[in-house]
Order: C-alpha cells, then sequence, then structure tokens
C-alpha cells in the first residue's frame, strides 16, 4: 500500500469524531485496550506526561515537549487533531513520523483493525504508542482526545498527570455542567501519581480534583496560583511567590492566553525535576521561546500577513473566543474583518453574542461533514445584524477579505479548527 492508499483507507473505513462528531465517539477503553495487547501493550514501555483540559492543552503539550527536547532528551507528542498531514499527530523530536512507519503499520494491522472496527482516534492512539515504544523515547507528552476519563488515551500510566483548564465544551458527550466536565477531565488523575492544576479554575472544580486525586492518593501541585506574570508587554518577567524567577522570557505563542499555560507548564517541569529530569532553567526558557520551531506547532495567533495583518488561530468554543477578544481589543487595526466557520456541535448564539458588531465578517463553511450550515450561520448574522458575506470556500473568503482590507487593517481568521486547517498559506 502506498501512503495515499493508506490514508483513504483509514478515513473511508474508521469512524472519524472530526468528520462526524458524537456518532465517531467511543465512551470506553475496550477497543484502545484490545488494540494494545495485541501490540504487546507498547503504552508500558515508555514513560510519559498526561495531559488533559478544555483549552491550552495542545500548546501546554507542544510546550513541553520543546523543552525536554532543549534539555537533550528523546521526546514523543502526540496530540490531535491535525491541520495539513495526518502525521502531525505523531512526533519525535518535532519531526512527524514517517510515511513508511504508517504504511508498515496499517498494512500489518489491517486484519486486527478490520477485526476490532476500531475508531480513527483509537488506531492513531495505538500507532503513537507503538511508535514511541519502537523508537525507545525517553518520554512522550500524550494530549487527550475529547475528556479524559474515557479517552483512548488514557491507558497509560504517567509521570504527571497536568489539567490545563476547564470550560463548556462538548457537552453533548462530556456533560452538561462544569463540574461533570472536570470529573470526567479528573479521569487523567492516576493512583500514586502527581497531578498538576491551573492556576485559574472556576468556582467549586479545584474541588472536584482535590476529590478524584484524594481518592487515588495522588499529590496535588497547586503551585501555579503562586506564579505572577508581568504582561503589559513582551518579552514577560516571571515570578513565583514573590520571587523573580525569569527576566525578559520570549513566548513562542503570541495570544495572551498562553501566558495562562506559563505556569502549568513549569510546574509540570518541576514534577518531572523530582522524579530523575535535568532540565535546566535556560532549557525551560528556550523550550517555551522556540516551540514552535522545535515542534511544528501552528495555528495559536500565528501571523499569516503583515500588511494587512492576518491572524489565524484555533479558538472555537466561548472561553477561545472570549481569549481571542480580549486580544484583538488590545490590538491596532483600522478595521477588523473576521472570516468566521464553526462545527454544528457549538452553541452559535452564545459565540454570536460576544462578537463585535463593528467587524464585517466573512462566513464560511470548512469542507467536512460537520461543518455548520451557512444558512444557520447568516440566520444568526442577521438576527445581530452583522455587516457580512458569505463564501463557499474559507480561502474565497479570506482572499476577498484581504481584497478589501487597508494596510491597517486586520484580518482574523477561525472558530473552528477545520477554518484554519484549510487556510492554504498555513
Amino acid at each position: 500500500m502506498t501512503y495515499q492508499a493508506v490514508m483513504d483507507y483509514l478515513y473511508s473505513q474508521l469512524p472519524m469524531f472530526q468528520k462526524q462528531g458524537e456518532k465517531a465517539y467511543k465512551a470506553d477503553l475496550s477497543n484502545i485496550i484490545a488494540l494494545c495487547e495485541r501490540l504487546g501493550n507498547p503504552q508500558n514501555k515508555f514513560r510519559s506526561v498526561h495531559i488533559a483540559g478544555t483549552n491550552g492543552k495542545g500548546t501546554t503539550a507542544h510546550t513541553l515537549a520543546s523543552i525536554l527536547q532543549e534539555a537533550g532528551y528523546s521526546t514523543g507528542l502526540y496530540t490531535s487533531p491535525h491541520l495539513k498531514d495526518y502525521r502531525e499527530r505523531i512526533r519525535l523530536n518535532g519531526e512527524m513520523i514517517s510515511q513508511e512507519y504508517v504504511v508498515d503499520f496499517v498494512s500489518s494491522q489491517k486484519e486486527l483493525i478490520e477485526d476490532l472496527k476500531p475508531s480513527f482516534f483509537e488506531i492513531s492512539v495505538a500507532m503513537a504508542f507503538a511508535y514511541f515504544r519502537d523508537s525507545q523515547v525517553d518520554i512522550a507528552i500524550i494530549e487527550t482526545g475529547l475528556g479524559g476519563r474515557l479517552d483512548s488515551t488514557n491507558i497509560i500510566k504517567p509521570l504527571v498527570s497536568t489539567i490545563t483548564s476547564i470550560g463548556m465544551d462538548h457537552a453533548h458527550v462530556l456533560g452538561n455542567t462544569l463540574k461533570q466536565i472536570a470529573k470526567e477531565k479528573a479521569g487523567i488523575i492516576k493512583q500514586d501519581t502527581p497531578v498538576v492544576l491551573p492556576k485559574d479554575l472556576p468556582e467549586g472544580i479545584r474541588e472536584v480534583f482535590m476529590e478524584v486525586a484524594n481518592e487515588r492518593r495522588s499529590n496535588v501541585n497547586n503551585q501555579t496560583i503562586d506564579y505572577v506574570i508581568t504582561s503589559s508587554h513582551m518579552p514577560v518577567d516571571i515570578s513565583k511567590k514573590g520571587q523573580l524567577i525569569f527576566t525578559s522570557l520570549t513566548l513562542g505563542v503570541k495570544g495572551n492566553y498562553y501566558l495562562k499555560n506559563i505556569p502549568t507548564i513549569i510546574e509540570t517541569v518541576e514534577e518531572l525535576r523530582k522524579q530523575g529530569f535535568i532540565i535546566q532553567n535556560d532549557q525551560l526558557a528556550n523550550g517555551i521561546s522556540l516551540v514552535a520551531r522545535n515542534t511544528g506547532l501552528k495555528g495559536r495567533w500565528q501571523e499569516l500577513m503583515t500588511s494587512p495583518k492576518v491572524i489565524a488561530d484555533l479558538g472555537h468554543n466561548e472561553d477561545g473566543w472570549n481569549e481571542i477578544l480580549y486580544q484583538l481589543s488590545h490590538t491596532s487595526y483600522k478595521q477588523l474583518r473576521i472570516v468566521l466557520g464553526m462545527v454544528n456541535d457549538k452553541e452559535i448564539s452564545k459565540i454570536f453574542d460576544l462578537l463585535p458588531l463593528t467587524a464585517k465578517y466573512y462566513l464560511c463553511e470548512p469542507k467536512i461533514p460537520r461543518a455548520m450550515a451557512l444558512d444557520n450561520l447568516k440566520k444568526e448574522a442577521l438576527d445581530k445584524s452583522f455587516d457580512f458575506v458569505t463564501c463557499s470556500d474559507v480561502n474565497d473568503c479570506l482572499n476577498l477579505a484581504i481584497s478589501e482590507s487597508s494596510d491597517n487593517d486586520l484580518v482574523f481568521v477561525g472558530g473552528s479548527t477545520f477554518v484554519v486547517a484549510e487556510i492554504e498559506a498555513l
């Protein structure tokens, strides 16, 4: 089989959440357990860090991998979804898994795949675990896909479990309240394994994690609450308990939301240091500064053009949009233009309520079955009296927005991971 034939096979044969939504989500671990048992339980052959959260888990995973690479460790990284190339999901020291490995894995496991009928995500997780075992990584950073308790990645025994944030997203799968969602995310907390909690959590949510951690005798690292980051301009100064620990630190992700991840990232590094990892402060700082170069991170407040300025970001839920709009409100421009598309499981009215009336909107529909129909976006835009046009293609919308812009305008592209993924210039 060729690489393209393998991709066609996986996309056509296996249910994929990105395309099909809830119907592709399997709320149990039986398939991944069976897959990994047939593969010799590769998840038990490497050390790992496990990351869950509503927002911020991708940038946190990439940054931790970048830091460990800077410290000289052979580092695996598993994240999802991908933007352009399936192989983005599985990396070793920043390099994507080879096409040859993907072809060999799927070809050799085709009978198993057709016997167990796993989801697209399950086979991807199993492949990542096998690849990290075969590559003899020193450590792998593993990002959950959805939730935590029943996520396919949740068969690893990590050195540290890290939570990045809790907000409303995927309520139809994870629960209709923040406490229900937090309980699902808390499922990654393992017996006698430290867990790092973020600085900011909604009221009553920290207690959810503390309860689960106590049940599992897991030490809770709450030291993120002791951090202060001076962010009036970039680079930033970082203090912990009043003591300056980093000065003029350059951030590799320019979104202000990234600042919220920094204490969580540093405290996860502290937990690894306690377990024998040697990571100098300059290596930690370089890992944060060089994350995009080291790991191929894309789509996080990524500047695609300077004149007019074009920014792409993956923020796709209510909390994500709050962060995006906060940063846009602190950015200079003459006219704001927003290229916007969404998927059909988002609470469109809540997000549209946040969006500024002063912007011009270019509404589009990403080319996936889960895409929110243009008619739904148009109806909401009409109800809110937005100035808008529609295009059938993301790039048509983006090109139109650029063509109508002056050099001092700002074009923002987002609303869905899949809108950003279709940008040709990314």
